[in-house]
């Protein structure tokens, strides 16, 4: 994926449930193409084939289970996210958190099968330590903040840049993304400044009455320093 870039996490919002996840998709492809700037989705598992079949910019898996080749009911392999059509996986989000070992497992088999990882942190201390695992990118979200109305890089700018530079000294090849209320170009910028290359958000852009002039804006704040 190229950077700085933008990561739209479309949880499992009823904003985002059906065909409305390839309504969000498309709504970041065509902002994408407009401006420029790199946008990936997340859509919802089950919508996840046909998201990455219409659309021409990257789509990740929300989540994806520990696999070692046994059937199991409900659960979804690293195998079958890149048949879907994914290019990659979040690993650890807050809604979904992981023991290390297992992120450890799930970001070696995906390495071995060429899918991109993002491993979503808390703060510093897990930041260092994931990073230790070689994942291609760090996604730092304080939980306290995600959904909220003030954006991390305002509210908590040192644990941004903290944690860039604790990943920085741990794995020097890994990539920080930051996230946790942002809304609009002037988060995605400030984000930048601290050292990080993008944002990975969800509630400011799916829950949002204009998604596309949201988008815009976060945008504008990528596309400004390219």
């Amino acid at each position: 994926m190229r950077t700085p870039m933008i990561i739209l996490n479309m949880k499992s919002y009823r904003e985002a449930e059906g065909k409305l996840s390839l309504v969000l998709a498309r709504t970041c492809e065509k902002v994408a193409l407009e401006t420029g700037a790199s946008i990936a989705v997340c859509p919802p598992m089950v919508e996840l084939s046909r998201v990455a079949l219409e659309v021409s910019i990257p789509v990740l898996a929300q989540n994806v289970d520990m696999w070692d080749a046994t059937v199991r009911t409900g659960s979804t392999s690293l195998g079958a996210v890149k048949n879907a059509g994914a290019i990659g996986t979040l690993v650890n989000h807050s809604e979904c958190r992981r023991l290390l070992s297992d992120i450890g497992h799930i970001v070696d088999s995906a390495r071995g099968m060429g899918l991109t990882t993002i491993v979503c942190t808390n703060n510093v201390a897990a930041s260092r330590a994931a990073a230790a695992l070689a994942p291609d990118m760090i996604a730092m979200e304080p939980p306290e903040l995600i959904g909220g109305d003030i954006s991390v890089t305002t509210a908590d700018p040192r644990i941004v840049e903290d944690t860039v530079r604790a990943v920085r000294e741990a794995a020097p090849g890994v990539m920080v993304l930051t996230g946790a209320g942002v809304k609009d170009g002037n988060d995605v910028r400030k984000a930048l400044e601290l050292g990080t290359v993008g944002v990975l958000l969800a509630s400011g852009v799916v829950k949002a009455k204009d998604p596309g002039k949201v988008l815009l804006s976060l945008a504008e704040g990528l596309v400004g320093r390219r």
